[in-house]
């Protein structure tokens, strides 16, 4: 397996996320997106979707590089390890919600809802990444 081969995984992986949260939206009533939290982190505007489509991507590719180096290392089963990789992250990084809700410049507006101790965005978190790691596990 090429680390090309493991980024290129991990950005389709994190544009199959992004395709597939106004789906998860609606089913579990709650309007939190990562591709807003993040374009409209670096896009005040019209062109916030691209630019954390771009930024989700490109952390998926990063993500995907990662798992490239840590199944190296360990040889550990491809789709088990991708799996537990993304998961292990959301559990890991969820927490980090409550800077979110303090100091994101868009908290509040459509996308950005509060996150700390709101369960139907952990679950829609749990989801995406779960989501995330079987398409990772199943390209690299």
């Amino acid at each position: 397996m090429s680390r090309l081969r493991s980024a290129i995984a991990g950005a389709t992986a994190a544009t199959a996320w992004g395709v597939l949260e106004p789906i998860d939206r609606r089913l579990l009533r709650c309007d939190y997106s990562d591709v807003a939290l993040l374009g409209k982190a670096i896009v005040r505007g019209r062109g916030w979707r691209a630019g954390g489509l771009a930024v989700h991507a490109a952390n998926g590719a990063i993500f995907g590089l990662a798992f490239h180096e840590v199944r190296r290392r360990t040889g550990l089963g491809t789709r088990r390890l991708a799996l537990g990789m993304a998961l292990a992250e959301h559990v890991a990084l969820y927490p980090l919600g409550y800077f979110v809700d303090r100091y994101h410049p868009a908290r509040g507006e459509p996308g950005i809802p509060q996150l700390v101790w709101n369960p139907r965005a952990y679950a829609q978190a749990t989801w995406r990444h779960l989501v995330f790691g079987v398409v990772l596990g199943r390209l690299a």
